[in-house]
């Protein structure tokens, strides 16, 4: 694929991302998706020809890697395990007011709508948490708990995410931050 295709591809990977992030799945047609990428609607069906949920799928993975890239790079420093926390939430807060808080978890609403009825979607959304958990755990290496830790880490994060959007407010995240510092010390 040439540089023009792959950044047509990029440009529809990134309207589905926006726009899913924003209204869900089914808040992401495939008429909006054109519309927001610019992109020709048959260039949609080139790219991906497994049709929305490849599309959903790509974008999924690729925000979570997008995510994970952040939280690898901040998991090399040398910092405690709560000041890392608090760091990638701070990072994950800062990403959903610049927003105007819609961006939250870039997997969960997809996760919400359709890990029960699509195992395709189900299973982009399991891969990204799984990578995610595995960030933490690593980061974690050493705590007598960290397996169940990276997992209670990242349910708590998806929770206040969740509540930092619908009240508008990083208040949520900052409390999470308060309760994971307690944990880990």
């Amino acid at each position: 694929m040439g540089r023009k295709g792959a950044d047509t591809r990029d440009r529809l990977l990134d309207a589905t991302r926006d726009l899913v992030e924003a209204g869900g799945y089914f808040g992401a047609g495939l008429n909006q998706v054109i519309a927001a990428s610019g992109a020709p609607r048959g260039s949609l069906y080139f790219h991906f020809p497994g049709g929305k949920d490849q599309m959903v799928g790509e974008s999924v993975r690729r925000a979570g890697r997008s995510i994970g890239d952040a939280m690898g790079g901040l998991a090399e420093s040398d910092a405690p395990a709560a000041e890392f926390v608090e760091t990638v939430l701070r990072l994950l807060g800062d990403r959903l007011e610049a927003s105007d808080w819609l961006k939250g978890c870039p997997v969960a609403t997809v996760a919400l709508e359709t890990a029960a009825t699509n195992d395709a979607l189900q299973q982009a959304c399991s891969e990204v948490y799984t990578s995610w958990e595995a960030i933490l755990r690593a980061r974690l290496a050493g705590h007598p708990d960290a397996d169940d830790l990276a997992v209670t880490i990242l349910a708590l994060v998806e929770g206040a995410l969740l509540l930092a959007k619908a009240h508008r407010s990083r208040d949520p995240l900052d409390r999470v931050a308060r309760r994971i510092t307690t944990l880990l010390n």
